[in-house]
């Protein structure tokens, strides 16, 4: 399983950036995608997540109305589109499979439930 995570930079607090996770097809059909972030000298914390059956969504409580999950079949890839960001979001965020299969629903409460780890791509948001 690879995971191409991409789109972080640098952007103003207030601004947008759009996150991809790029992944095989088989692999976005059997798993639930995750996002989540790490500041520097802070735990790896979930941001969202969206499921593999149905598209069902979850968001942590930090993002929730900001940020945005979502798939494109036909592009094999998975979205994170951050709004109104603020200098708190700035960390690196990765994009990871749940270990489940074909799950319903799923959540970010921990990075043990997923198994396999994109790169990471930097997001920075500074004036």
């Amino acid at each position: 399983v690879q995971l191409q995570a991409s789109g972080g930079g640098l952007v103003q607090p207030g601004g947008s950036l759009r996150l991809s996770c790029a992944a095989s097809r088989s692999t976005l059909e059997h798993h639930a995608i995750g996002w989540f972030r790490q500041a520097p000298g802070k735990e790896r914390e979930g941001v969202a997540c969206i499921s593999s059956r149905d598209d069902n969504t979850y968001y942590s409580d930090s993002v929730k109305g900001r940020f945005t999950i979502s798939r494109d079949r036909a592009k094999n890839t998975v979205y994170l589109q951050m709004n109104s960001l603020k200098s708190d979001d700035t960390a690196v965020y990765y994009c990871a499979t749940e270990a489940y299969l074909l799950s319903a629903y799923c959540r970010v409460d921990s990075s043990r439930d997923y198994d396999h780890w994109g790169q990471g791509t930097l997001v920075t948001v500074s004036s």
